[in-house]
């Protein structure tokens, strides 16, 4: 059986890793994306507003790194969803809508939690598939 590799993935238009971990990591025909922010990669601040902008800019780091990989955002099949104010869960739904345009929208749960990195509004992780 061949061994399967693991390669971390970085990509220079994302916000680096604040900590000890990667980007994402592809293992087999799976991406495993790590929570993104909304930091602008250019600046490493947090982008100014409210849920939306927060996150439109966190799916936009997570399709700087999924096309570091090759794929698309349409290659992702789970996503987690972490919210500050469950209260923001339309909004973020909203923009959310329009990053996955297709028929099949990945798998997905939206939790609240106490405190995110930076004290931002929203974090989103996913899982890209690249088989065929």
């Amino acid at each position: 059986m061949p061994e399967s590799r693991i390669i971390a993935i970085c990509a220079e238009t994302a916000p680096k890793a604040i900590g000890p971990y990667s980007q994402a990591i592809m293992a087999g025909d799976f991406v495993f994306v790590s929570g993104q922010i909304p930091m602008n990669p250019s600046t490493a601040v947090i982008v100014p507003g409210g849920i939306r902008e927060q996150t439109r800019q966190a799916l936009k780091n997570i399709e700087a790194i999924l096309a570091e990989a090759g794929l698309t955002p349409g290659r992702i099949v789970r996503a987690e969803v972490f919210l500050k104010d469950m209260n923001d869960f339309s909004a973020m739904n909203e923009v959310y809508a329009t990053f996955f345009t297709g028929e099949a929208k990945p798998a997905r749960h939206a939790v609240e939690v106490s405190r995110l990195p930076r004290d931002v509004l929203v974090e989103i992780s996913c899982i890209a598939y690249r088989g065929v």
